[in-house]
């Protein structure tokens, strides 16, 4: 299996391949060039894998939210490199992303990721772990931070930089027991590439055209079980 995930959606921009058993990884946080940034990163992990775009199997992508000049990146790149290639893709959250390199850091099973929307507002899920990967509960949301509403219990762990922005208003908001903080948790490729291997393998994917940016704002809730 030979999987590129490609991530540009908050500050952080990263590319990750996975070739067999292999996974060769980007990554750096950035406040501006992460269209240019990301194609550098693409050629280089695929040049250090010694294969070729064209055989690739498919392109997983961060659809959002985060950024609006960051998810449309995200979307673009993947959509350019997708069409030339004629490969599947992969859409993936973001927050679904952090929740899963917060698991990987700190075996943490429950995790409610959230990201500075700006304008006082956050965007957030709930996760939790199912056979190694984060299942969104409920829906993803944009909310005032203070306004925060989860069916959260027991303990739980928070991921992501509307922690930063917002502590207070959020461990107010949120019932169950804080085990820990990541304030500066940022999407990485590498779990974005986990998230969509079982997806792959499920035959999960969506034809170039239909590569989508998620942006919550425009009063889109993903009503899903899973990512």
């Amino acid at each position: 299996m030979k999987l590129l995930a490609i991530d540009a959606a908050t500050e952080a921009c990263s590319v990750a391949l996975l070739a067999g058993e292999e996974i060769y990884t980007r990554h750096m946080v950035t406040p501006r060039g992460h269209a240019q940034h990301l194609l550098n990163m693409v050629s280089e992990v695929i040049a250090e894998a010694g294969l070729s775009i064209k055989t690739l199997d498919a392109i997983a992508f961060d659809r959002g939210p985060g950024s609006f000049t960051g998810v449309r990146i995200s979307t673009s790149v993947t959509q350019g490199l997708a069409f030339g290639a004629d490969l599947p893709v992969i859409p993936i959250s973001s927050l679904a992303t952090i929740a899963q390199g917060a698991w990987r850091e700190t075996g943490q099973t429950q995790i409610l990721a959230v990201i500075d929307a700006r304008m006082g507002e956050v965007y957030w899920g709930h996760y939790t772990l199912c056979e190694g990967g984060m299942v969104l509960q409920g829906e993803e949301h944009v909310s005032k931070a203070d306004a925060i509403q989860t069916t959260i219990s027991g303990s739980w762990y928070g991921a992501g930089t509307g922690w930063q922005a917002y502590q207070q208003d959020l461990l107010h908001a949120v019932q169950g027991e804080c085990a820990g903080l990541d304030s500066e948790s940022l999407p990485h490729a590498m779990d974005l590439l986990t998230l969509a291997r079982p997806r792959y393998m499920a035959g999960e994917t969506v034809s170039a055209e239909q590569a989508m940016p998620t942006y919550l704002r425009n009063d889109v809730a993903i009503k899903q079980s899973g990512v």
